[in-house]
């Protein structure tokens, strides 16, 4: 890490790594200076890193590529390797190895990007981000009688399509909006062109096997930005997210795929929950809508993501009820993130399909908050003088 490289860019990938061309081409485009970029490609070791490495090379951009082997060592050399279970291997949620990588690297601010996406020509995708992030000033606030913000409420009588995470029970919500001052925004979340971000039950119910859906979004299903009110929930996505270094321990994309229940699909989601509910208790700001991205989601099997999803449906309708009066006296981050994490991790969820894996994720969030402590005192730990 240079003193120019503030930006930690986080992408985890096992095949279109290239993308990232067309996100450094934007940057040149628009005038963002590359040099402030470390990217990190997250991969695994079926994978080709030393292709990888070339193209970063060749784009004459900084970053790593980390596989799963290099993943352990660097858990080794940075002195956590009993929390190595934190991140699981080929998993979404191995994005959390890239909030580590920042916590141990003083990045400030951190931008999640997937690599089934392409920038739109049309947006400075890195600097409207930062400028999202550095936003003051008055922004539309949605609210509605669920508790929850359909992130793409703007043409939903058109399109009719609620996202991947978004609780059935708060959909058909009743939506206010208004104005709001803002002053301190912490994650900025640019949504999606063409394949929307759906779980798999509503895609079979657009009529899609492929694991896409039917009805695509385009720019005119977007108007412009807005930040959900207090109190009220939203889908986190981290396919196109910036965020500021203060939020890493509120915001561990929590352990999925990879557990005795088979939930996953819900990592950037629930993390989402935590965040927001750090953010309303702790007076922050979660900014959405523009730079939008293309997803250029792959074919796959709709119905290998909803043997994925259904073991954390029921989960994800109360999650967020559970979350709601926790936490409210905290005055940081990792406090809100304990509160939580406490909450679930001594629960009885019995009641619930699965209901053993809150215990599991709470138990999860105490290491995660413990394995960032353990890098900080690395960090502040002074060199002994020598002799």
């Amino acid at each position: 890490m240079t003193a120019n490289e503030d930006i930690c860019v986080v992408v985890p990938t096992i095949r279109e790594y290239d993308c990232m061309r067309a996100y450094f081409e934007n940057a040149r485009e628009h005038g963002f200076d590359l040099d402030r970029l470390h990217v990190l490609l997250v991969t695994e070791d079926f994978c080709d890193t030393d292709e990888m490495r070339e193209m970063l090379a060749d784009e004459g951009v900084s970053g790593e590529v980390f596989d799963g082997s290099r993943r352990e060592q660097w858990y080794d050399d940075h002195g956590i390797a009993e929390y190595d279970h934190l991140v699981p291997a080929a998993s979404h949620a191995e994005t959390s190895f890239g909030l580590l990588y920042l916590w141990a690297n003083d990045f400030d601010y951190g931008f999640f990007v997937d690599d089934d996406t392409l920038p739109h020509e049309d947006f400075d995708f890195f600097g409207r981000h930062l400028a999202n992030l550095g936003f003051s000033g008055e922004i539309e606030e949605v609210a509605s009688d669920e508790n929850w913000v359909n992130v793409l409420y703007q043409n939903v009588e058109e399109h009719g399509l609620y996202p991947r995470g978004y609780p059935y029970s708060a959909m058909d919500e009743a939506v206010e909006t208004d104005t709001a001052e803002v002053s301190d925004v912490v994650a900025s979340q640019g949504l999606w062109t063409n394949v929307p971000d759906l779980d798999a039950v509503r895609i079979l119910m657009d009529g899609d096997l492929q694991g896409q859906a039917q009805t695509r979004t385009s720019t005119d299903d977007y108007t412009g930005d807005f930040v959900a009110a207090d109190g009220n929930y939203l889908t986190v996505c981290s396919m196109n997210l910036a965020f500021e270094r203060e939020v890493v321990p509120a915001f561990y994309q929590l352990p999925m795929d990879d557990n005795e229940w088979d939930v996953g699909r819900f990592d950037d989601i629930w993390s989402g929950v935590f965040l927001k509910r750090a953010c309303d208790v702790l007076g922050k700001h979660i900014y959405n809508g523009y730079p939008l991205c293309e997803h250029n989601k792959a074919p796959r099997s709709t119905f290998g993501d909803l043997n994925n999803e259904v073991p954390g449906l029921e989960l994800n309708e109360h999650l967020w009820e559970i979350v709601d009066d926790v936490g409210g006296d905290a005055t940081t981050y990792a406090g809100v993130f304990e509160a939580v994490a406490r909450e679930l991790a001594d629960g009885d969820f019995e009641q619930y399909e699965n209901g053993e894996f809150f215990n599991y994720v709470g138990e999860y969030m105490l290491d995660w908050l413990s394995a960032l402590d353990e890098l900080e005192s690395l960090q502040t730990t002074p060199t002994p003088a020598d002799d």
